[in-house]
């Protein structure tokens, strides 16, 4: 047999490999920034005078990185380790396949840079100039047409689910970030927003809002709906449930951004429409939630031994309490409590933390050994270790957010018998502080995790050898 043959009849898991390991690798980055910029809330001093160490730049640095570099990878590496597996071919475009990589990597290192530096549009999630936003779109295109391709030339007649919800994340990002970013150059890393006024703010918070939809969302939905099964060892709980929860979820979602827009200058029907369509949003969210619990239905006892298992089911709890809470939040008479407080920190966080965070962990435990040759991570106890301090680490942070938020949301609109504040806005930063520290304690906790999970990953990797699984021979067709 030849080269070319003997290489078609492997899975390209290089690739899968690479984004893998970066996954875990920004993860800490990401997060380490986290820690430092939760630290500068309660203690300013550690600003250290240094402009590119202010809280204003390492921000953003800190949401791109969690985002787009840890949680960008984890939906690279996953999307194309379930594309490969469900379609039964080797991912088509191999050498695209490549420059999606190493492109994003490249994407990540710019975003690095400029942050720090001042270079920003502004935009929410969507901080980055000009030049990187092109090479954005470039790896976008490309990592469309390796996936798509690779769903194209499938030998398995049917497209399984945790396909169409990476397809439907590649498709919506890729039009939320060409509208978003639609800008007029004024020179090499500055430029003008194409919109101006309260439709800026309308596009930029329907990408905002859809960002969470489709890439933290959607994506992971991708990973839910084919690692929860394999690692419990059961065919996931109603197929039928996870075409409704597809299309309900693709359709509700693009409708919510403006409720991040409440009490703001954007016209109040549009506000409305936007707090209703998140209302409606939980009803598919939480038809995905118990979709993913119920595959354990038959097999619960696994979540005593199964560190990874308990990874991914932990994360369906967050989600069904972010989604939840979301909608509950977009309603008008909650929101004017919530609005521009530490709640909806908590909100983000209970997301982030508690669902992309653990669902891409659990994914990527499951990953990592397959992809090295071996059966298991090199240490199963550090799994467990990390699991553990996780979750408390989520726990202190979001409860913390919560109760300095509704505290923060009553203390501003207390007023005296004679109509003037009750509160400085300074007494209420004060009344803060403690709960502050609680989330940078929080946040030392999931680091600490993340940290033990890198060196799981390393001594994994180095104990085992780079292997590609070969493409099943014989296919069945639906």
């Amino acid at each position: 047999m030849n080269s070319s043959n003997t290489q078609a009849a492997l899975y390209n898991d290089t690739v899968v490999r690479q984004f893998s390991i970066m996954a875990v690798v920004w993860g800490v980055v990401g997060m380490l920034v986290g820690v430092v910029i939760a630290a500068q809330l309660a203690w300013p001093e550690l600003n250290l005078g240094i402009p590119w160490l202010s809280y204003g730049r390492l921000r953003p640095l800190h949401t791109n990185a969690v985002i787009f570099a840890f949680g960008g990878c984890a939906l690279f590496a996953t999307s194309y380790y379930v594309v490969q597996r469900t379609c039964q071919v080797r991912l088509f475009a191999g050498p695209l396949a490549a420059f999606t990589f190493w492109g994003w990597q490249l994407v990540i290192l710019a975003a690095a840079i400029s942050l720090p530096l001042g270079y920003t549009t502004g935009k929410e999630y969507a901080e980055l100039e000009w030049p990187i936003d092109i090479l954005i779109t470039l790896v976008w295109v490309s990592y469309a047409i390796v996936f798509f391709g690779t769903v194209g030339i499938r030998k398995v007649r049917h497209i399984y689910v945790a396909n169409w919800f990476y397809g439907a994340f590649i498709i919506a990002v890729a039009i939320l970030h060409l509208v978003n970013s639609a800008e007029v150059p004024a020179g090499f890393m500055k430029s003008y927003s194409a919109y101006a006024g309260v439709q800026d703010a309308m596009v930029q918070w329907w990408y905002g809002h859809n960002a969470v939809g489709f890439f933290l969302t959607a994506g992971f939905l991708g990973m839910m709906y084919y690692f929860i099964p394999k690692q419990a060892g059961r065919p996931v709980y109603s197929y039928r449930l996870s075409i409704v929860h597809f299309w309900a979820l693709i359709f509700t979602y693009m409708w919510a951004g403006p409720h991040h827009l409440h009490y703001t200058a954007l016209p109040d029907w549009t506000q409305s429409v936007g707090m209703v369509f998140s209302l409606i949003l939980l009803a598919p969210s939480w038809g995905g939630m118990i979709n993913g619990i119920m595959t354990l239905s038959g097999a619960w006892h696994k979540l005593r031994d199964d560190p990874v298992l308990r990874f991914l089911i932990v994360s369906l709890s967050f989600y069904g309490m972010s989604t939840f809470e979301g909608p509950m939040m977009s309603i008008k008479t909650v929101n004017a409590l919530s609005h521009y407080t530490d709640w909806t920190v908590g909100h983000v966080h209970s997301g982030a933390l508690g669902w992309v965070g653990l669902i891409s962990m659990g994914s990527l435990y499951y990953l990592i050994p397959r992809l090295f040759g071996k059966k298991t991570m090199y240490s199963v106890k550090a799994i467990e270790v990390h699991f553990w301090t996780a979750t408390i680490g989520i726990v202190l942070y979001i409860a913390a957010m919560w109760i300095a938020g509704v505290m923060q949301g009553l203390m501003w609109r207390a007023i005296n018998a004679d109509g003037t504040l009750t509160y400085t806005f300074v007494e209420g930063v004060k009344a803060t502080f403690p709960f502050y520290v609680i989330r940078v304690t929080g946040g030392l906790l999931y680091l600490g995790g993340m940290i033990v999970m890198l060196w799981n990953t390393w001594m994994t990797a180095i104990s085992g050898r780079s292997v590609d699984t070969p493409v099943p021979a014989v296919v069945a067709h639906a």
